[in-house]
């Protein structure tokens, strides 16, 4: 049960906050007195300095805390501080420094109150006195290592990104968290200068201190964050030969690399751990990701070149005969099929080469039915879609609630597509957009939509069907067929919905094949005409692309990036069209 004198204590803060909240001060200054005179309360310290500001109660403000710092030692800082605040709201700089200065030196030994009060100055907006407050608290302790990330913190605020960048450093070095320092940089580093600045830093530091890892990893680290692998590989290449790491570390940089589709400094990276580990434990996966990582590169450069398909698959038939079919090289097997099947038109020849990967890894079940729906995604390839639904159906059942039966599930849902079954096609891929992964969902979502907006229109559903067999080409690799069909719906359908669907597929299969102009004229089309739809946006952005990256033309990409930003604000391209637009502006360049 509460004491009479606690009952009369929370009675007095109850009725001081609720005036505070009413702003009436005359009252609340009464009350929050009479609770500082019986004990020490921040909070309501500073609703009373708040109050006697308002009223400009100076007089009374003088006598209230010259009895305070006088007669409560412990917490005199506070009132100090306080007391400053009172000072400089009467416009007296003089008193105001020896005020706050008299708060910051009350502490005397107590080292862990500066970071309090410096943390006081900050919500204050008086940074300049946090970094006196934390500088104090290091002369007393007599150690600079002392709050090194609340430092950065203010040297952040005082917009020192040198300072800041060395306080953080210290931190790293001395209790070897290069997490929370990353977590710190990635925070605090968003200008282009900065992040140079950071660069130049560290850089100084591992020529300082050749034997000290923490430096390198933190460039590595960085670099990877603006995906500059080769700048990474450098870095991880001296640290691999002074540290002995077998190249493990570069292999997952490799890795890296591969995910973020930077392919030549991949296969780099893979092709350097081959060269000088060829005894060692990672070789086997390192020769077949080089090779990977080359074919990725090859597949993502239009026009595909055949004798470069050819150079890589003649890498894989080397790398078998040196290793072996086994368990290390069934990729190896799989990656050669795929080539030979869409790129080489040699479909048999896949069909043999998975057949034997799968009877070679029939006890690795999750490459087994990868290898199955490649084997599925052949037989389409041949016109027989009953095969490859068959193959499909398998996976789905072996790996019934896992991605790989998600992913045999939408090949299946556009096998349906592909037949002009449109309503099974979309009841799988309703299913699909709830179930899985993001990826997977965003590709059954957006072949749900195209299914949904452009059928119905027509009781017998012929542009839909058409549009299908469309893809169905491009799958096959038929591709001038697909375009001469593309170009013959288009001039059929120029008032259907599907217009702006048919003039973006032709505009990416033009892409794939680099043919610049034409892929142009197809989303100029898109911008002027179809603007409204769904593609507007898509059409745009990459139309800007090609100005800017393909025909290398400044002025016109920069007006099609702001046109972007006027027309379109919600868009998901908003983010990098802005980031383009000042580059090619010059703003955020170094």
């Amino acid at each position: 049960m509460l004491s009479a004198w606690e009952v009369q204590a929370q009675s007095d803060e109850q009725l001081a906050e609720e005036y505070f909240r009413n702003e009436d001060c005359e009252k609340a200054l009464t009350y929050y007195e009479k609770i500082l005179k019986k004990n020490f309360e921040k909070r309501a310290l500073k609703n009373y300095t708040a109050c006697l500001i308002k009223t400009k109660d100076w007089d009374e403000a003088e006598k209230f805390f010259k009895r305070q710092t006088k007669a409560d030692g412990a917490t005199s800082a506070w009132y100090f501080f306080q007391w400053g605040l009172v000072s400089e709201a009467q416009g007296k700089s003089a008193e105001t420094e020896k005020k706050f200065t008299e708060a910051i030196e009350a502490f005397g030994p107590r080292i862990d109150l500066y970071r309090d009060m410096a943390e006081e100055f900050r919500e204050a907006q008086k940074t300049e006195w946090a970094q006196r407050a934390l500088q104090r608290a290091r002369e007393v302790g007599r150690n600079e290592n002392l709050f090194r990330l609340e430092m950065a913190s203010v040297y952040r605020d005082l917009n020192d990104p040198e300072n800041m960048i060395g306080e953080l450093l210290s931190y790293g070095i001395l209790f070897r968290n290069t997490e929370i320092v990353q977590n710190m940089l990635q925070d605090f580093l968003k200008e282009e200068k900065e992040q140079a600045l950071l660069e130049k830093v560290l850089y100084e530091k591992i020529q300082k201190n050749p034997n000290e890892a923490f430096y390198n990893e933190l460039l590595v680290w960085y670099q990877v964050q603006r995906k500059d692998f080769y700048k990474a590989f450098i870095q991880e290449r001296a640290l691999d030969k002074r540290f002995k790491y077998s190249g493990t570390r570069i292999f997952d940089l490799a890795n890296l690399a591969l995910q973020n589709k930077d392919y030549e400094n991949a296969a780099a990276m893979f092709e350097h751990i081959v060269k000088e580990y060829p005894q060692g434990q990672l070789y086997p996966f390192a020769r077949r990701m080089a090779i990977n990582a080359r074919e990725e590169q090859v597949k993502n450069t239009y026009p595909v070149n055949i004798a470069e398909v050819q150079k890589l698959i003649a890498e894989y038939a080397k790398l078998l005969s040196e290793l072996g079919s086994n368990t290390r090289t069934l990729e190896a097997l799989r990656n050669m099929a795929i080539l030979h099947a869409f790129y080489l038109d040699e479909k048999e020849k896949a069909i043999e080469l998975l057949e034997k990967a799968i009877e070679v890894g029939k006890t690795e079940k999750n490459f087994v039915d990868k290898s199955k729906l490649d084997l599925g995604d052949i037989y389409l390839l041949q016109g027989e879609p009953w095969e490859a639904t068959l193959v499909y159906s398998q996976v789905e059942k072996s790996q019934k609630d896992d991605v790989l039966g998600y992913e045999a599930k939408l090949r299946n849902a556009k096998l349906h597509y592909f037949k002009g079954d449109f309503e099974l096609s979309k009841e799988v891929l309703d299913i699909l957009k709830k179930a899985t992964t993001r990826e997977i969902a965003n590709d059954a979502n957006e072949l749900s939509l195209l299914i949904m907006d452009n059928t119905g229109l027509d009781s017998n559903e012929v542009a839909m069907r058409s549009y299908a067999n469309v893809e169905l080409l491009l799958f096959q690799n038929k591709t001038q067929e697909a375009i001469d069909s593309l170009k013959s719906l288009y001039t059929q359908l120029k008032d259907h919905s599907l217009a702006d669907e048919i003039l973006w597929l032709t505009a990416k299969t033009y892409q794939k094949l680099d043919s610049v102009p034409q892929a142009v004229s197809c989303l100029q089309t898109i911008r002027e005409k179809y603007h409204y739809d769904i593609l507007g946006d898509d059409a745009l952005y990459t139309l800007a692309k090609l100005h800017q990256e393909k025909l290398k033309d400044k002025e016109n990409a920069m007006k099609l990036y702001q046109e972007l930003l006027e027309k379109y604000p919600g868009s998901i391209f908003v983010a990098d069209s802005r980031k383009r637009y000042r580059m090619l502006r010059g703003d955020t360049i170094n």
